[in-house]
């Protein structure tokens, strides 16, 4: 079935477009109100005019109104309820209106035809919040506790001011009077509601809730109007007066035709909506106040105080609103949203609490996981089957879990497990873990590496523990790395040495003094495997640096220095290539800086140069002053190694000196003359 009745229509009646037929009924309804308002406004012309004007086509213009919103609510499936609703409260309107036409005994309170018309209000409200709602029962509930506390608010206030002056005028009948201070009551209420929906849109409402809110609006100037009119005895029937009522109702029959999209529950939390049960809270409250002061009807008492209860009522509702909203504001703050595991900021607030009593806190363990092989996955398949790997895994992580702790995603590929208890590297249940963040498939294979810290232990704060895992498990991931680096080296040395076959007994010189030093030093494992690699490739720029400028027997200019100490940096960009190389690029790029800051390419100094590269330093300056080069005479050993400690402490770190010095047995004695540069350093071998 169409969305449109009228285009329905016009599909089992082709020769009628849809726009046409629309226009057509558009067109005389329009026509029938004017004709309705020239009657008005013409002097009495009889009978006949009365009955074709004020009776046949007053409620023929209400049915058009009626019979659009029935066909709104039979024809089109979306807001049914609500238009239904609206349809039934038009129907009431206009049952009303006929029997109120051609009821010719004297009306009595409540009438038969007040029945009608003041089921109006509810319905037409009920209506109205269905279309602001979406049908969602919470909402639509809070709206009705806001027109509750907005109806008895006004109704206290019509009381108060009008109830002893309209019981005067209707011979002390409680009832007439109160049947009569039910319509304007209920046109403020449902003007409020309209109101309401306005600023749920920003005060910016589509031409569907302007037609609507002139329907609201119109029959509200229409009772006002007809209640003055017959208070001061000038009331006429077929008056202009008389035709807002039809006006009223073709405005709901053309909204219900206009675009209704659907509600966004973002617009149920505008603050705007909080402004009107607020305001009519006070109004309850100000009577309330007034009545200490000045006597008022009981009814208006007992009706301001039942307002300000429904509005406790509403705040303790918004209370348990805003309350869930916090909580679940809390948890998403707190959830990864890919996976659904708990995140950083859940596991540094767990940490927090889990060693919150120090040294005496309860044993934990700290597990940190990294994928290995998950970028190549994601950049083979794509980013959708990277994200459902990760799920996957985070699935299996806190099946592998279980009871015993929580799992975390860091964010990446990075995953924790806070664990109760101590667990062993190599016990079943980090096993399991491992075993969960590892798949493999034809093509690919994802495994993991991980670190662990006890607690408390190994770490008495969350950040300690963090960096005590995440060290070991980059511990564990670079152990996998020395066979990679040794291959990634190996070739770059054979490009080298093509290029430079003289280079080769240097860089071996180098690298086996490094390691000796590095020893010395205390390093070992990655880190010495660190050195040796740099210390070899040390010289890998130089590929880059033009042959008249490597082998010129005589000085360099200040142009061909320039380009020669590029070589740290072009050394730095071709290792960075490897991932494995990474550590090893930040060595060779800053084997040149100078322990006094004035070397290059980053003026780095003292214990900002890192370690390995300040070894490299002191050993290649060595074999540069000690090997023979057409552009120098090489030194003895004892003269290089003086060299050395007249350099320390201005261009070589003095650590590295005192055990380059041990290693090679120096004889060299005696404190280290003034701070100089080395010697050598002219040669292209060692700048």
């Amino acid at each position: 079935m169409t969305d449109h009745p009228v285009i329905a229509v016009a599909v089992r009646h082709p020769g009628l477009p849809a726009h046409a037929l629309h226009r057509v009924l558009l067109a005389a309804t329009v026509a029938g109100l004017a004709a309705l308002v020239a009657h008005a406004l013409l002097p009495d012309d009889g009978e006949v005019a009365h009955i074709l004007f004020d009776h046949a086509l007053y409620l023929s213009l209400e049915l058009a109104g009626v019979l659009a919103c029935v066909a709104r609510a039979v024809l089109v499936a979306q807001r049914r309820v609500a238009w239904g609703l609206i349809a039934a409260a038009a129907g009431c309107w206009l049952a009303g209106d006929v029997v109120w036409t051609f009821n010719e005994q004297a009306p009595h309170y409540p009438d038969v035809a007040d029945v009608f018309y003041l089921a109006w209000y509810p319905l037409a409200a009920a209506g109205i919040v269905v279309l602001l709602t979406g049908r969602r029962d919470g909402e639509a509930a809070r709206l009705w506790l806001d027109g509750l506390i907005g109806g008895l608010a006004l109704a206290a206030l019509a009381t108060a001011v009008l109830w002893d002056e309209l019981v005067s005028a209707n011979g002390a009948e409680a009832t007439k009077t109160a049947v009569e201070l039910a319509y304007p009551i209920g046109d403020i209420a449902l003007v409020g509601l309209v109101l309401t929906a306005f600023a749920t849109q920003g005060w910016r409402p589509s031409r569907g809730w302007l037609l609507l809110g002139a329907g609201a609006v119109t029959v509200s100037i229409a009772d006002t109007a007809y209640l003055v009119a017959v208070a001061t005895g000038g009331y006429r029937e077929g008056s202009l007066i008389s035709v807002l009522w039809p006006a009223a109702l073709l405005c709901c029959g053309w909204a219900a035709w206009q675009s209704w999209p659907r509600p966004d529950p973002q617009l149920m939390l505008r603050r705007e909506l909080f402004l009107f049960p607020a305001c009519f809270a006070l109004v309850a409250l100000g009577i309330t106040f007034y009545g200490q002061l000045r006597e008022i009807p009981l009814a208006a008492s007992l009706l301001a105080l039942a307002a300000m209860v429904v509005a406790v009522g509403r705040a303790s509702a918004n209370y348990r609103v805003h309350m869930r909203l916090l909580a679940l504001s809390q948890q998403e703050a707190r959830t990864d949203g890919l996976t659904g595991l708990a995140n950083r900021r859940a596991l540094i607030d767990d940490l927090v609490a889990a060693l919150a009593d120090g040294a005496a806190s309860s044993p934990r363990t700290l597990a940190f996981f990294d994928l290995d092989g998950f970028k190549r996955y994601n950049d083979g398949f794509g980013h959708v089957a990277g994200d459902m790997l990760l799920r996957r895994l985070a699935v299996a992580l806190r099946g592998a879990v279980g009871a015993q702790g929580t799992a975390y995603r860091l964010g990446g590929d990075e995953f924790c497990a806070l664990l109760d208890g101590t667990h062993a590297p190599d016990g079943p249940l980090l096993r399991r873990c491992r075993d969960a963040l590892s798949e493999h498939g034809e093509g690919f294979e994802v495994t993991t590496s991980f670190g662990v810290a006890l607690l408390p232990s190994e770490a008495g704060d969350a950040e300690r523990a963090l960096g005590v895992a995440d060290e070991r498990m980059y511990a564990q991931k670079d152990g996998r790395r020395p066979a990679s680096r040794r291959q990634t080296a190996d070739v770059l040395m054979a490009v080298l040495r093509e290029r430079e076959p003289e280079l080769r007994d240097h860089s071996d010189g180098v690298t086996e003094l490094s390691l000796a030093v590095a020893r010395r030093l205390g390093l070992a494992g990655e880190r010495l495997d660190e050195v040796a690699r740099a210390a070899e490739l040390h010289d890998i720029g130089k590929i880059a640096v033009p042959e008249v400028v490597l082998h010129k027997p005589g000085p360099l200019d200040d142009d061909e220095w320039r380009l020669m100490r590029q070589h740290t940096v072009i050394g730095d960009r071709i290792l960075s290539a490897s991932p494995a190389m990474r550590q090893v690029a930040l060595l060779v790029r800053a084997s040149h800086e100078r322990w006094d800051g004035g070397g290059y390419p980053d003026g780095l100094a003292g214990e900002a140069i890192p370690l390995g590269a300040r070894i490299v330093a002191v050993c290649d300056a060595y074999s540069a002053m000690t090997s023979e080069r057409p552009y120098q005479v090489p030194l003895a050993h004892e003269a290089a190694v003086a060299e050395l400690r007249r350099c320390a402490g201005a261009q070589f770190d003095p650590r590295v000196v005192d055990a380059f010095c041990a290693v090679t047995f120096c004889a060299v004695a005696g404190p280290c003359p003034a701070a100089g540069t080395v010697r050598a350093a002219g040669s292209r071998h060692a700048a």
